[in-house]
């Protein structure tokens, strides 16, 4: 596997692969590589003749500095696995190769965007859409693979892709999760023992609230759902959404659509440590 710094090794290398008639994924990354994203790569390397993983820490999507100064950072242990897993090329640059200058671009696709993460991580999918668009122009990628965790990214990605009219497959990949059904993150490796622990309550509670729904109103399903993890100690539901799995726009019955997503995020722990999940009902 070849460790690539530059845009224009990329270029090169990758040019070289398509004049061969070669196709090409990528799965861009921000690093810190867990069992997730290696099922993303397997993937990749399965369906394509070259895999580029790009490993890249966007300082542009964080609108938290101290988040960005956490996220855990680990180049050497990610390429080990990428280059287990059979990738091709890791691109790992620095935020000056990807930022020469600031990116004034502005994307906007509500309510896609502007809703749940977008309402409460403002700028956080306009950082999304910049780095993924560029990562897009660099590799020119026929699929491009990335994780069903992230519910919402991949919608607003589908809508950027549409937008700025690339030619490529966006390829959404299932959760993958710790056999105590907690998903996988590279955020969890940031948890103590003791929030590592109440970690799971988010899906088990998600999964029971399926039962409950058959019974029970949209409101009550969110009510239910935001109380029941609210009572573990250390939990605390920052927004709980039930939505139309395409649109994303919130949903008053549940006959308002044929694929209903239920999207979370807590935070565990003091510090805290902020999780993401979802569950299709």
């Amino acid at each position: 596997m070849k460790v690539v710094t530059t845009i224009k090794e990329l270029k090169r290398i990758l040019s070289q692969d398509r004049a061969e008639g070669k196709t090409v994924g990528l799965v861009p990354t921000m690093g810190a590589l867990h069992a997730g994203h290696a099922s993303l790569v397997r993937r990749s390397v399965n369906e394509n003749d070259v895999t580029v993983v790009s490993i890249f820490l966007n300082p542009t999507q964080f609108n938290d500095k101290s988040d960005l100064e956490r996220y855990p950072r680990t180049l050497e242990a990610d390429c080990a696995l990428l280059n287990e897993c059979g990738a091709q090329i890791a691109f790992a640059p620095s935020v000056e190769e990807v930022y020469p200058e600031p990116d004034t671009r502005h994307f906007s696709y509500p309510p896609t965007d502007t809703v749940m993460e977008g309402a409460f991580r403002p700028g956080h999918f306009n950082g999304v859409c910049q780095v993924v668009s560029k990562l897009f122009s660099y590799v020119e990628p026929d699929r491009a693979y990335f994780g069903e965790k992230d519910f919402q990214q991949i919608a607003v990605i589908r809508r950027m892709v549409d937008d700025l009219g690339f030619q490529l497959q966006v390829v959404p990949c299932p959760v993958v999760r710790e056999a105590d059904g907690l998903a996988m993150s590279s955020r969890n490796t940031l948890l103590t023992p003791e929030e590592r622990a109440i970690a799971p309550h988010i899906y088990s509670t998600l999964t029971a609230s399926r039962q409950y729904a058959r019974t029970h109103t949209v409101e009550q399903t969110l009510q239910y759902v935001t109380e029941q993890i609210n009572a573990v100690p250390g939990l605390r539901v920052e927004y709980y959404s039930i939505v139309d799995g395409r649109t994303l726009a919130d949903i008053n019955d549940w006959a308002d659509s044929d694929d209903v997503v239920g999207c979370i995020t807590v935070y565990c722990g003091q510090k805290p440590i902020r999780l993401i999940d979802h569950i299709h009902y």
